[in-house]
């Protein structure tokens, strides 16, 4: 069957015309801005105004391809970019930093059992999803490496410069412009989350998550904390809670583990009871 006899309506194609504009004489005319096919225009598609269309797209081109690959669900690993591997734990730039280095080690384990079990699903379901960067998020991608699996990247520009790292699958490698959109697809087809320590970035991204499970907005999902220690120094959970300013009950949407072997235990539960 050819291109022409595949698509599903009888119109020319964006695709030729594409083609065809290059192919235009070259006069004052062709050669100005307002010329520009509207959807291949940089400059226009940059502007303030088309703001909305461009959130349009960062949140459609992701779940586009990830529907064609027929990712159905994801295990989400939040943590901080600074934890270094055991290899380069004489890098860390404090020893505390150093004494987390064990969680990349749990986060690359976590993440080959996950795969392992993705696997089965030919990587339909337990698909790994960091946020594509280094620290927790390359232990995460590598995890799914060595199983032989695929996982997602989910990168957002920053100032400075950054690459995706080196385990994320190629194909599912995103880079976004806005935060929100990025949020969006960590917990669109999240069937748990799991967060390691890290700094502002990872608790903007826990607190986020739990809020929506609290208030009803997302369903509830294994919500698994590595290191209870690190996270009952940072947060006085039971604070929250005897001030008022959370319920009782809202502690319960929380686990807390020290290995990989305890958080799949915990989502092999959760499963057991259909995932409610």
């Amino acid at each position: 069957m050819t291109e022409e006899e595949e698509r599903s309506h009888s119109f020319r194609d964006s695709v030729q015309d594409v083609k065809a504009v290059h192919n235009t004489p070259d006069t004052a005319q062709t050669r100005a801005p307002a010329y520009r096919l509207a959807f291949v225009d940089n400059d226009f598609m940059l502007r303030e105004e088309l703001r909305p269309v461009r959130l349009q797209l960062e949140l459609l081109k992701p779940q586009m391809i990830m529907d064609e690959r027929g990712i159905a669900t994801t295990v989400v690993m939040f943590g901080g970019a600074r934890i270094p591997s055991p290899e380069n734990v004489a890098s860390a730039k404090t020893p505390a930093l150093a004494e987390l280095s064990r969680y990349y080690t749990e986060a690359v384990t976590f993440a080959r059992a996950m795969t392992q079990r993705s696997m089965e699903t030919y990587g339909r379901d337990f698909v790994i999803c960091t946020g594509g960067g280094p620290g927790v998020m390359e232990a995460g991608n590598l995890g799914a490496h060595q199983a032989g699996g695929q996982s997602i990247g989910l990168s957002i520009v920053l100032p400075h410069e950054q690459a995706p790292n080196s385990y994320v699958t190629p194909d599912l490698s995103f880079n976004f412009h806005y935060f929100a959109i990025r949020k969006m697809h960590f917990l669109m087809r999240a069937r748990a989350v799991t967060v390691f320590p890290g700094g502002f970035g990872t608790l903007d991204e826990m607190f986020e998550a739990l809020t929506l499970i609290q208030t009803g907005r997302m369903k509830k999902v294994p919500f698994i904390l590595f290191g209870r220690e690190f996270w009952n120094k940072v947060i006085n959970w039971e604070a929250l809670a005897e001030a008022g300013t959370i319920s009782p009950e809202d502690l319960e949407l929380i686990s807390f583990v020290e290995t990989a072997e305890e958080a799949v235990a915990i989502i092999d539960g959760w499963k057991s009871n259909d995932c409610a």
